[in-house]
């Protein structure tokens, strides 16, 4: 029997000491916390790139997800072409932004913000690179399934941006034998020179080089509205475990996505208090899913509050939203138009007020705590407006929630007489 020639590729990579045990790992899972200009790209790119040759399995495919489809063209797809180059019978889709192996195998870059478009797909191997600016959902909904008949493997690398989701997987992994986790501080990585990160920080603000070099979790999400009455309502304790008391009607307030999510908030008023009690968003459905999901709940529902252009005609059935709703049995008042500034405002006088059940309410908690203003990169400065991204939902949602309780609060409020149908 004659022996298979091998055949021996030589990648133009030469792996940093500081990322060694991430390549060696034996783990199916990583998380690695990396400070700015660290290498974390180019190592996890070329984890890829070794994993799909080695990979043994039929059609190999990998994937590099950022949070935009052109942050991963920026950052990631001139690393994988250079590496990739060497492989012989290599090729390159530049409009798809994917790379085809000799062996059968593809790695693809990917966009979070169009999900949706993974749906249904299979990964061998997945990096997610800057999972704090990703919706939440996309890692258990769309890209775990995807890994599962195919047992493939998931590495998240980013740099911290407060307590959020990343921060749940990091600080999960820590403590997981089935993780591997790497944390790398520029104070100790020596991948910078000391002349810079001097200069570094004389330019940023405490918080800014915390988390961006110090690779700290604790420091403020820069720009973000509501950093500070969150952070008060963690240290009151009232983002805990807050139950339905069936005595006291519900409110919900809802954000109407078209081609994007719909997100809605159920509340209980007793006096002064507002209690949290629950949170839904999804996407991709009509408004017949939400009058499902409300009925399969338990509340008894008072009151339905929806954004001004509820009232909007579609052209497509000629009917407004709140018609479509109201034919579906389910009845709501309607905000006047207000300044985004406004509702700002409003929320920030709301919180104060606020319980929020942590478990339910997770996923919209994220949102609140990383809704921030847009970033001008050219003038270095915070836009007056919020940066619109998979947080707007759940945030204009508490921000419609806040401006109808603030407007309605001399209305009595009372359980109703019989259970809205809905």
């Amino acid at each position: 029997m004659v022996e298979q020639e091998r055949l021996v590729i030589d990648l133009p990579y030469e792996p940093r000491s500081q990322f060694l045990s991430f390549h060696n790992r034996t783990k199916r899972f990583a998380c690695l916390v990396v400070h700015r200009r660290g290498g974390k790209t180019v190592a996890s790119i070329n984890d890829l790139i070794k994993r799909n040759i080695e990979c043994t399995k039929e059609a190999p495919r990998f994937a590099y997800i950022a949070p935009y489809h052109a942050q991963a063209k920026d950052v990631a797809w001139e690393y994988l072409k250079r590496y990739s180059a060497p492989i012989p019978g290599v090729s390159f889709n530049e409009s798809e932004l994917r790379v085809d192996y000799p062996n059968g195998g593809r790695i693809r870059l990917y966009g979070a913000e169009n999900a949706e478009r993974m749906r249904g797909l299979y990964f061998d191997g997945v990096v997610i690179d800057e999972p704090a600016d990703i919706n939440p959902r996309v890692w258990p909904e769309i890209v775990r399934p995807a890994l599962a008949d195919r047992q493939g493997s998931a590495v998240f690398i980013g740099t911290p941006k407060g307590h959020n989701a990343f921060y749940e997987i990091y600080d999960s992994a820590k403590s997981n034998s089935e993780w591997f986790s790497m944390t790398l501080k520029a104070s100790e990585s020596q991948l910078l020179s000391q002349s810079e990160l001097d200069a570094a920080q004389a330019a940023m603000t405490e918080d800014q080089y915390a988390q961006e070099f110090e690779c700290s979790f604790e420091a403020a999400i820069q720009g973000a509205y509501y950093a500070k009455e969150l952070s008060q309502a963690e240290a009151d304790g009232r983002i805990g475990n807050v139950p339905y008391d069936p005595k006291i009607g519900v409110t919900t307030a809802w954000d109407l996505g078209i081609d994007d999510a719909t997100s809605i908030w159920f509340c209980q008023q007793v006096g002064r208090e507002v209690r949290i009690v629950d949170h839904y968003e999804s996407s991709g459905v009509g408004l017949d899913h939400y009058t499902k999901i409300l009925s399969e709940k338990p509340y008894t529902y008072i009151e339905h509050i929806l954004p001004h252009d509820a009232e909007v005609k579609e052209l497509g059935t000629g009917h407004s939203r709140l018609q479509t709703l109201y034919n579906l049995g389910l009845k709501a008042r309607v905000l006047k138009a207000n300044k985004v500034e406004d509702g700002i405002n409003a929320v920030r006088g709301l919180i104060p007020q606020c319980w929020f059940d942590k478990t339910k309410c997770a996923k919209g908690l994220e949102a609140l705590r990383q809704y921030r203003t847009e970033w001008d990169d050219k003038n270095k400065t915070f836009r007056n407006k919020p940066l619109h991204d998979w947080t707007s939902h759940a945030a204009d949602a508490f921000r419609y929630l806040s401006v109808g309780l603030r407007d309605n609060s001399k209305k009595k409020w009372q359980q109703p007489s019989t259970k809205w149908v809905v």
